[in-house]
């Protein structure tokens, strides 16, 4: 008897090692340092999940920016030197018109389990969207977003009057049209280059989540933070799945990666969104940042050019990315975000009910044999 059972430990050993000897690793990229919820949460979380979903199956093994970062990420798909990536559509608007349009709404958001849920649902029924992908071989698996951005500057900003001259880091359209409206220079910059400008004196801010203070440094050259309300990032591809990749997995396989994507989508949007900024705040006190409210005066001029910046993301999204109903899909993407901003209050911006809820609303009614084909 203790013979047998010595062998059926051996055999079960040998089964497990088998297993882990013939799971599938896949090379992920999420192109942000450790410290930036999208490598220390989102793929460390997706890397965590992956083999739980397909059961051993597949695996995960995490690529550092050195290796490649988000300017990269297109041709690091592409190449396969990474299988899965974080791709952020702003990048690449040539290549990602239609997904850029929602890009253009970024001013519009509030809550970020909202809007990285209607990012979501709004890009896998999008037609145009899901074409857009195909052509550069890839497979979307899903948006995130961040907590509400703020002004990050050198120098104090509490009226209209503040802003005009200051130099801006911008990091995408949306904050640069709010940059010049209110008579502000947007410099358009890597979010890994704002440490450095901001250091050296050649920007005097940027328009960022606060949890950039940690994610990239800017504790450390910050002298002021502005609370207003200037949207949100969350024009985002979190999986980006590389086609040969996604052609040669199974529909178990598939299914699996893309439950293990949406949980770790939903804890990314809650680090990001909801946790960090309350860390972040702690180390800029620390720090002796100082934390200003803007005059009100400045808040409804901000919300009054955000309702009029609608109108605008349609016009310039017909101009510069040729999207001739770019109107018409702007106003079905917010009609898609109002409905996800009444289920994340009902859920109480749960990650975990949230994830479960897009799973229902969005992912199940995928059929995965076929979808990015």
């Amino acid at each position: 008897m203790k013979a047998f059972l010595r062998m059926s430990g051996v055999a079960l050993a040998a089964a497990l090692t088998m297993t882990v000897a013939d799971a599938r690793e896949l090379r992920t990229a999420p192109a942000a340092p450790p410290p930036h919820p999208a490598n220390g949460t989102m793929y460390t979380n997706f890397a965590k999940y992956l083999p739980e979903e397909s059961e051993g199956r597949l695996t995960a093994a995490i690529l550092g920016p050195e290796v490649v970062n988000l300017t990269q990420m297109k041709d690091a798909l592409q190449s396969q030197v990474a299988e899965v990536g974080n791709l952020l559509p702003l990048y690449f608007p040539a290549d990602l018109p239609m997904m850029s349009v929602t890009g253009q709404l970024s001013l519009t958001g509030t809550n970020p389990h909202a809007m990285g849920a209607a990012m979501t649902e709004f890009i896998v029924n999008c037609a145009p969207c899901q074409d857009e992908m195909k052509k550069l071989g890839f497979v979307f698996l899903g948006a995130g977003a961040s907590d509400v951005y703020e002004f990050i500057s050198t120098k104090p900003v509490k009226t209209a009057d503040d802003l005009k001259g200051l130099r801006l880091r911008s990091g995408g359209a949306p904050w640069a049209r709010l940059a010049e409206h209110f008579g502000a220079v947007p410099v358009q910059m890597s979010v890994f280059d704002q440490f450095e400008a901001m250091n050296a004196g050649t920007i005097d801010g940027t328009m960022a989540s606060v949890g950039d203070l940690l994610a990239f440094r800017l504790v450390e050259v910050a002298k002021y933070i502005t609370h207003v309300p200037i949207g949100l990032y969350m024009s985002t591809s979190n999986f980006t799945v590389a086609k040969p990749t996604w052609d040669s997995l199974s529909p178990e396989d598939r299914s699996a990666m893309v439950r293990a994507a949406n949980r770790a989508n939903a804890d990314f949007t809650n680090r990001w969104g909801f946790e960090i900024p309350d860390i972040a705040e702690g180390a800029a006190k620390k720090a002796n940042i100082e934390f200003l409210d803007a005059d009100p005066s400045l808040v409804e001029a901000i919300k009054s050019f955000i309702q009029a910046d609608i109108e605008t993301a349609g016009t310039y999204s017909q101009s510069q990315f040729g999207i001739a109903d770019a109107p018409e899909q702007i106003q079905a993407f917010l009609k898609i975000a109002a409905k996800w901003e009444a289920i994340a209050a009902e859920v109480n911006n749960d990650p975990a009910k949230m994830a479960q809820r897009v799973y229902d609303e969005v992912w199940s009614k995928v059929d995965v044999a076929t979808y990015g084909g």
